[in-house]
């Protein structure tokens, strides 16, 4: 329900606070909510400081995570949960801390500082919403922005952050003076606001593309967006004037008025074809110029020409093709490394220095335009000039223009991923170039437990029926997919194309958890082994690793439990429970129990420590709990008190102080020390209580001499009853029995209780298990990473044809075929709700030799090869925020690496080229006639160098 605004005023006229927190909330939930359901181009946002904003959540109450504006909840280093009783009236809207030249201006004159990401530093809302704030708390500066839309194919509202900010010189005396308006203002209103500012009739200026301070074409004042001009953020625009029927370049008028002799230096298309001949009047080409991948160089600067003739320009001898850069544009060094892969990649390189025309489909409804296989075209024509300016760096600018028309997602100058850029041209690329006219359509068939090869060729063959281009060619996989239902056991096999291969790094996958796990028969201390298991993983996969890491013997196995407050929080005893029901800060303790158990009476036992033991400690309610609850099966003919008083005996047994002979081997062990699976004094052969047996019950004859009496007290789960317990008091077999353990000083004195203490918590930082090696990181263990068998997520649940539900089943990828060029995406980036993160470890993989043999399952290519050579890597560097791309790319006639950092190129070493920046690594076919044999790195995770 919608509250009425309607305030109660003051006598004096001021208003006072008209509303409640809680009134506030729905006001602006209403507003907000009626603002989603009316998304246009031009409805008006503002931005807000997100410091002001959350202070403004936590007064309205939603420190508990609700977030009206968008949905997500804000950086929690600025957002202390705090009840909305105890928070304060936050003071007026301050946007100070965003905007680069302070509170002096308002609106358009005001600039965002460039580098504020949205729900971190700011926040986004309609003009309705910041109408209503700004009645109620006043403050600024006041920060409109318009919401535009992007795309052509693919429609996108978004609202315009940063205005396309121009520098305008004035050629008459070189002033310099900065424009700013949308990007999605057509020419014509650019020449209004200039003329406007510099008090100039409009039919005597001209406005020039200013980029690199060089004259590069006029802009004619028309509807042509500033965008479809490929003006960029920051550029430079020329004004020049006429005086007496002359522009200060000397040319002068014909009689008609038109201008004479006017050539821009840089037209929108050169007089050479982007796709190999000269161009005639369609665009298009019909004749086939050489080769010029082997050297040969194409010029970067034609004059305007109509009527076809080539103007070919040599570079300077000794110059190369493929050594230019890309100018960054704003931000754009994320696409300027995936290009440089690209524009490396031997197959599309020849590919695109040929005469592709022919290929263009213009049919197809997936292409990147409405006139398909634009996409394709300008990133032809962007790496033919890659290949043909020798050194000289070239702007993409047409090319980033044409990008942002058909990915939204990659307009504007904020940062992007260079593997999602490259993710989305490949695509692009394939659907512009996609020798199929018309898509059959092919009903899927099941496996039906037809043999593999026949199910893998039949998928095939229906992909390349609907998908035939130079990238399917070069660059598609498939892999086989198969998953099992964890109830009926029902098998689906599918195999899949794929056009890259994204990696996890072991670390991403996997979960390092810490259990400490207690003997329950009093053979060996207490012991915290750490384990690797996956983070989707069950309890069942936890019990293995740590079965495999204590050497459980074939007559046990393990109890795992929650231990809080010194007692048993809970028993995880469900093997199909989620791993991540487990967090971090938890204390997990797993007992080695007998597996024959039925009709057993289990024995839990919690401590509580007393200074002194008096007469009538046993009737008081003295309660101080320490250490770790203890649990054991009694025996099947264990019938009184005086068998628990000598189960107790035998579980603290290895924690007395008296040097027996048994004990001196645990002793060995530092004290609250930790085991891992790599532990060599971990081994099966030299377990503690795999000692003699006689020399262990020596000891427990030699115990025998002592006063066996324990202060024990039946319980309840929660340790708050106690009942003293008698050598005679009867126990009823089969069940459970709670036994508390009061601790005095003679306890003390005769048992080291610090082996009880100190539980580690599952995972912590700073809590570092003894390990004998570090693991290695390789390319090998990130592949096998991917393709081991794994749960699916709570998310992604398949749905089981035979059980007609939704499960939760197993994952399993191989891979079935390679391509020529196969790349690999590492997952350095994770994340989170409330959290990103960059892993920066360093993976090592091969340059020579790549031999995937062994994990690809299909056989019957023997004369394929699948091994590779790297030729290619995109780079990041840096946090997320504010990192950095670059490449490397390895020019294959040279047989030498360059380095690729925006404009900059310089040669490196191929001894340099392994880094943690590493993100993206292309690798391309060995031939099998050139692979010698024995010289592959083997495929093993711990042999690549």
């Amino acid at each position: 329900m919608t509250i009425a605004d309607s305030g109660f005023m003051m006598e004096n006229g001021g208003s006072c606070l008209p509303y409640t927190p809680e009134q506030e909330k729905q006001i602006i939930d209403d507003l907000m909510n009626k603002s989603e359901s009316n998304l246009r181009e031009g409805n008006l946002y503002y931005v807000v400081s997100n410091r002001w904003f959350t202070s403004w959540q936590r007064y309205i109450g939603q420190g508990n995570g609700e977030y009206p504006i968008n949905r997500h909840f804000p950086d929690p280093q600025h957002l202390d949960v705090v009840p909305s009783k105890a928070v304060e009236r936050p003071g007026p809207i301050d946007n100070s801390d965003i905007v680069l030249n302070g509170n002096g201006f308002e609106g358009d004159d005001l600039e965002i500082l460039r580098t504020l990401e949205e729900e971190r530093e700011y926040v986004l809302v309609p003009r309705e919403v910041w109408e209503k704030l700004f009645d109620w708390y006043k403050g600024g500066p006041a920060l409109p922005r318009n919401m535009i839309s992007q795309g052509i194919t693919h429609k996108k509202f978004m609202v315009e952050i940063y205005r396309l900010c121009l520098k305008l010189t004035d050629s008459r005396d070189n002033s310099q003076s900065i424009i700013r308006l949308s990007k999605k203002a057509s020419v014509h209103e650019l020449y209004g606001m200039v003329c406007t500012l510099k008090a100039i009739e409009q039919e005597k200026a001209r406005l020039w593309d200013y980029f690199n301070k060089q004259k590069q074409t006029i802009l004619i004042a028309s509807n042509q967006t500033l965008e479809e001009s490929t003006l960029q953020m920051d550029q430079d625009i020329l004004l020049e004037v006429q005086q007496d029927g002359y522009w200060p370049s000397g040319f002068g008028m014909d009689s008609t008025g038109n201008e004479l002799a006017l050539v821009p230096m840089e037209p929108p298309r050169s007089s050479v074809s982007i796709a190999g001949g000269p161009t005639l009047s369609n665009g298009y080409s019909t004749v086939q110029t050489s080769n010029l991948y082997r050297g040969s160089a194409l010029g970067s600067t034609f004059t305007d020409m109509e009527d076809g003739d080539d103007v070919l320009r040599s570079v300077a001898k000794g110059d190369r093709g493929g050594l230019a850069g890309l100018q960054n544009l704003g931000n754009t060094c994320f696409m300027n490394s995936a290009i440089q892969c690209l524009v490396h990649t031997p197959p599309i390189v020849e590919y695109f220095l040929q005469d592709y025309t022919e290929e263009i489909n213009k049919q197809n409804p997936l292409g990147m335009n409405t006139v398909q296989g634009e996409l394709a075209l300008a990133f032809g024509e962007l790496l033919r000039k890659l290949w043909s300016s020798g050194r000289t760096p070239v702007a993409p600018r047409a090319f980033k223009g044409k990008l942002a028309r058909f990915a939204p997602q990659f307009s504007g100058y904020n940062q992007h991923d260079s593997q999602e850029l490259l993710a989305f041209l490949l695509d692009g690329l394939h659907e512009d170039l996609n020798r199929v006219k018309q898509k059959p359509y092919i009903e899927t068939k099941d496996s039906n437990g037809r043999p593999d090869v026949e199910v893998a060729d039949e998928c095939w063959r229906n992909h390349k029926a609907r998908n035939d281009s130079l990238i399917v060619d070069v660059c598609q996989g498939q892999y086989k997919s198969t998953l099992v239902c964890p109830v009926c056991s029902k098998i689906s096999i599918t195999f899949d194309p794929f056009m890259y291969l994204s990696l996890p790094l072991p670390s991403t996958v996997t979960r390092i958890m810490t259990v400490t796990v207690f003997y329950g028969d009093g053979s060996g201390l207490p012991m915290p082994y750490t384990v690797t298991v996956l983070k989707h993983g069950y309890c069942k996969d936890l019990s293995q690793a740590l079965a495999a890491a204590c050497c459980l013997k074939s007559d046990e196995n393990l109890l795992l439990a929650e231990v809080y407050e010194h007692r048993i929080f809970r028993y995880i005893d469900n093997p199909s429970e989620l791993l991540t029901n487990i967090k971090d800060e938890e204390r997990i303790v797993a007992y080695r129990l007998p597996k024959k158990r039925a009709g057993l009476t289990r024995l839990d036992i919690i401590h509580n420590c007393r200074q002194q033991c008096t007469p009538d400690s046993r009737k008081g309610d003295e309660k101080n709990f320490f250490g770790t609850p203890l649990v054991t099966y009694l025996g099947e003919d264990a019938q009184t008190g005086a068998d628990i008083d000598s189960a107790v005996a035998r579980l603290l047994s290895p924690l007395r102080r008296k040097p027996y002979p048994l004990l001196s081997k645990v002793h060995n062990v530092k004290e609250n020390g930790s085991v891992s699976e790599d532990n060599p004094t971990n081994s099966c052969n030299t377990q503690y209580g795999s000692g003699n047996q006689s020399e262990y019950s020596t000891e427990l004859e030699e115990m025998s001499r002592w006063d066996l009496s324990f202060h024990l007290s039946f319980t309840d789960e929660r340790g708050l009853s106690r009942e003293p317990i008698e050598k005679n008091s009867l126990i009823r077999p089969g069940q459970i029995i709670r036994v508390m353990l009061d601790w005095t000083d003679r306890e003390h004195e005769l048992y080291d209780a610090s082996y009880l203490k100190d539980l580690p918590e599952v995972h912590k930082n700073g809590f570092t298990a003894k390990k004998t090696r570090p693991e290695a990181i390789t390319l090998f263990s990130c592949l096998e990473a991917f393709l081991k068998e794994e749960p699916l997520g709570p998310q992604d649940m398949w749905y089981c044809p035979n059980c007609k539900e939704h499960r939760q089943a197993t994952k399993k990828l191989d891979l079935w075929r390679l391509p020529d060029i196969l790349v690999f995406h590492l997952k350095r980036f994770s994340y989170s709700r409330y959290l990103k993160n960059k892993l920066d470890t360093l993976v090592n993989f091969p340059i020579h030799n790549l031999d995937l043999s062994q994990y690809v399952k299909c056989k019957d290519a023997p004369s394929q090869s699948n091994v590779y050579e790297l030729y290619a890597i995109s780079n990041h560097y840096g946090g997320l925020g504010g990192g950095h791309y670059s490449a490397y790319a390895k020019l294959i006639d040279e047989n030498r690496w360059y380095h690729f950092d925006d404009s900059h190129v310089s040669p490196v070493g191929e001894s340099e080229i392994k880094t943690s920046a590493a993100y993206v690594l292309f690798y391309q076919r060995v031939k099998a006639a050139a692979t010698p044999n024995g010289t592959g790195e083997p495929s093993l995770g711990h042999a690549s160098s």
